[in-house]
């Protein structure tokens, strides 16, 4: 059989911030309803004690004053770039994978000029001009969709090295008057991709992709506060929760299953599948229907990594990050070993949604 090309990860790297924000860190916020309302009837600890209930998030992580999403992704990089046993100075791509932008602490407003994958290069001090750079803005699922621009350039052969990042601070964009705030956390995380020749097929072997752009970009959007007594004009996330999540749990298995297709094996042959950290319940209720697809009554035990108590939802970052974890040990019970198929997927803003199939 004649050698192919395939994109293969050869390292994994992240930045998980340091600091821990757990949910009675939101006891003295003053919620209000999405229509202007403030809330009532119900104490903080009840809303805290109903979303620890649905989300299954106990704790996330912000970034330090000083830092910003190009910072991060840059640690992330060199992370990556140490377990892969590289030098930085040999990538010939860098794709940031983000939504909003580097975000000062006070200041509500997107700078992405340059583009964050720019900044990156800069921090990093990679001078090498032929190393390119940019940014994609796919909501959540923003950093496999990366991946899949980055297995195009690889089977392009125009390159052989790269990085894909997934990098955002949401501290900053999230409206402290909407219960939403709880959910969203800050992180950073990175694959180092590279070519390999190969008469068996290996790394990415297949994706599948959909966007609903006109019955459901609606879902998650920038808007107003919450609190119409809110000063400033900010505009911060907002996002319809309950449609969302019906959304997801309705469409995203038939994007995995056909992914799986494919890649011309059965759900029975996936080890591990890579889901973005939302929902803990939505997650769940996802891996179901992905079974239920195949017609699977049984979901085996550990397949669906979850970091999403401890690290909140970081959006783009969080299936990078997640395997980073899995990848050095760091997930107690989940491990991936050579010859493994792993599906990674995420769904986010747009709406869009990504699949794809991995060998290892």
């Amino acid at each position: 059989m004649a050698k192919e090309r395939y994109t293969r990860i050869i390292g994994t790297g992240s930045c998980i911030p340091a600091q821990i924000i757990k949910n009675n860190y939101f006891l003295n916020y003053e919620f209000y309803t999405p229509s202007g309302e403030k809330i009532v009837d119900k104490s903080n600890e009840e809303i805290i004690d109903k979303f620890r209930e649905i989300t299954n998030i106990e704790e996330r992580r912000y970034v330090a004053e000083d830092q910003m999403t190009s910072d991060i992704a840059a640690i992330a990089i060199k992370d990556a770039c140490q377990s892969a046993g590289i030098s930085k100075d040999s990538l010939e791509f860098i794709i940031v994978a983000h939504n909003f932008g580097d975000i000062a602490e006070g200041n509500v407003r997107s700078d992405i000029l340059p583009g964050l994958a720019n900044k990156v290069k800069l921090k990093l001090h990679i001078k090498n001009p032929a190393c390119i750079c940019h940014d994609v803005i796919s909501g959540c699922p923003g950093w496999t969709q990366a991946m899949i621009v980055a297995d195009a350039y690889i089977k392009s052969g125009f390159w052989k090295r790269g990085v894909v990042v997934g990098a955002d601070v949401l501290s900053r964009i999230s409206d402290p008057h909407d219960r939403d705030t709880m959910i969203y956390a800050d992180g950073a995380g990175a694959t180092i991709v590279e070519a390999v020749e190969s008469d068996e097929p290996t790394g990415v072997l297949s994706h599948s992709s959909r966007s609903d752009s006109v019955q459901y970009a609606g879902l998650l959007t920038l808007g107003p506060s919450s609190n119409p007594d809110f000063e400033g004009n900010e505009r911060f996330i907002k996002m319809i929760g309950h449609k969302l999540y019906i959304y997801a749990i309705t469409t995203v298995p038939g994007v995995v299953k056909d992914s799986i297709e494919k890649a011309g094996i059965g759900l029975n042959d996936v080890k591990k599948i890579f889901i973005h950290q939302a929902n803990e319940k939505m997650d769940e209720a996802i891996l179901s229907g992905v079974f239920k697809a195949f017609n699977e009554k049984e979901i085996p035990d550990g397949i669906m990594p979850m970091s999403i108590r401890k690290l909140g939802n970081s959006s783009t970052a969080t299936v990078p990050t997640l395997l980073d974890l899995v990848m050095k040990g760091k997930m107690e019970g989940h491990e991936v070993n050579d010859g493994d198929y792993t599906v990674f997927c995420s769904v986010g803003a747009g709406m869009n949604i990504n699949s794809i199939v991995y060998k290892w």
